[in-house]
């Protein structure tokens, strides 16, 4: 017989609506990244959307040695913030913070401002150094040598990553840097923040992982781990089954409906739903997808649907509800990414869909059907572009139909094919469906019915059924 584990998480864990906050980027000084305090300043406005989560980029100190500038240039300019991802200087390593964010007060600060407003913090876990980082003279046995004993920057092919220099895991010190990480994180958890976001684990050994998690959960029962791994399918199924919470997956690139339903039946109807929760992020500051540049602003409210209703966990990285889509040319990347410069945004600029946000999360927060990860049904839609689908959470009955246009350019209309015994109908029933989008009313009858959906006025039906009486 085999004997499984059952692990007992919060709710958390399956339900979340997230908001990357890029920290330097939250003011109005287009000379300087923005502080805690002024960061505070915009919680209200995230909360109103209906965010539940802030999740914030690396914190800590950047070095300067090897410093990348403006669009990743290998060479900064005087000014140049740095990414934040290229960790430790003079001022610090992983147990602290970046002086022009401000200071563990003011972080703690932060996080009491969140709670006030119903809202988690999320940190990342980069485990990366800068050449600056205090680690490098006190601890240079934990790192990569080439054969002249000099120690190697990040590399991932084609990439390279001259301000980092990766951690060795096996190294003949692995005991006692496998420690310094637990510590790490147990210094943020004793801080008040919950869930952590790691960056590249599948770049570290599962065994290193499944210490690590287990150790800390021990202590820490309701800490969140949330993957960023963008890899293969079997490594992104080996960290959940070694403890991760929570995974990015391959929605980002999932845009047919086949490749859609595909998916979605893999994650959510096979053992996968067992140990991997995906948690499904329209965006990253990493990853502007080409859909989203050829779109417009159809594409990034059909990117939104799809999110925030086919996973009960999602996210967006800021600019998203902007609507932003400048890129580098060819590539999926941002034009002028905030990576690697200050930027101020107006947050209302015009095309922006904020409203949209505002009312699939307010959609996400009332109705449990949109809260359950594993409860999805497809239906047939007698049109390539159109897909149609369904939630329904068990214990109240609670059910929410979906209906969008994939494409972002057309017009599109067919004849949808339901269950209506899904919704507690009778096969002949009439009823009526309220989109909870526009708040219109159509009566439909029975199992076939025609929707017409006009991406640019709005590519999805959100419906609620309703029993005639």
């Amino acid at each position: 017989d085999c004997i499984l584990g059952l692990v007992v998480d919060r709710e958390r864990a399956r339900f979340g609506t997230w908001y990357e906050m890029f920290t330097r980027s939250q003011g109005t000084d287009p000379t300087r990244g923005s502080t805690f305090r002024e960061c505070e300043a915009r919680l209200s406005e995230i909360r109103k959307m209906g965010f539940d989560v802030i999740y914030l980029p690396p914190i800590h100190p950047i070095g300067v040695t090897n410093r990348k500038g403006k669009n990743n240039a290998t060479v900064a300019a005087p000014g140049d913030p740095g990414s934040p991802y290229a960790t430790g200087s003079s001022f610090g390593g992983h147990k602290a913070i970046a002086p022009e964010l401000g200071t563990l007060d003011d972080f703690a600060h932060f996080i009491a401002a969140c709670d006030r407003l119903g809202m988690e913090v999320a940190i990342d876990f980069a485990i990366q150094c800068s050449p600056d980082h205090p680690y490098v003279k006190e601890h240079p046995e934990w790192f990569f040598k080439r054969p002249d004993g000099s120690i190697k920057f990040a590399e991932n092919p084609p990439k390279k990553y001259q301000d980092i220099y990766p951690l060795d895991f096996s190294c003949a010190a692995w005991k006692s840097l496998w420690q310094e990480m637990f510590d790490i994180l147990d210094f943020w958890a004793e801080r008040g923040v919950r869930i952590f976001r790691v960056d590249n684990p599948h770049t570290k050994p599962l065994p290193f992982w499944k210490w690590l998690i287990a150790g800390l959960k021990k202590k820490h029962p309701d800490l969140i781990f949330f993957a960023e791994a963008f890899t293969r399918p079997k490594m992104m199924k080996l960290l959940g089954k070694v403890g991760f919470t929570q995974s990015y997956t391959y929605f980002t690139w999932r845009n047919t409906k086949h490749e859609l339903t595909e998916y979605l039946t893999e994650l959510t109807q096979t053992e996968m739903r067992d140990y991997y929760r995906g948690n499904f992020f329209t965006n990253t500051p990493d990853i502007l997808p080409f859909f989203l540049q050829s779109s417009g602003r159809p594409g990034f409210k059909i990117r939104a649907v799809l999110a925030a209703t086919l996973s009960s966990s999602y996210g967006i990285y800021n600019g998203f509800e902007l609507c932003e889509n400048r890129a580098l040319k060819g590539r999926e990347e941002y034009a002028d990414s905030e990576k690697y410069e200050y930027k101020v945004w107006d947050w209302d600029r015009p095309g922006n869909i904020k409203d949209l946000i505002t009312t699939i999360n307010r959609a996400r927060a009332q109705h449990k059907a949109l809260q359950g990860y594993d409860n999805l049904r497809f239906y047939r839609a007698d049109n390539d572009d159109i897909l149609a689908y369904s939630k329904t959470d068990p214990g109240t009955d609670d059910s929410i139909l979906v209906v969008v246009n994939l494409n972002p350019h057309e017009v599109r209309d067919c004849l949808v094919h339901i269950d209506p015994w899904d919704f507690g109908l009778g096969e002949h029933d009439s009823y009526v469906v309220h989109d909870l989008i526009t708040g219109n009313r159509w009566t439909w009858h029975g199992r076939t019915n025609y929707v017409r959906l006009d991406p640019h006025v709005e590519p999805a039906h959100l419906f609620v059924i309703e029993k005639i009486r």
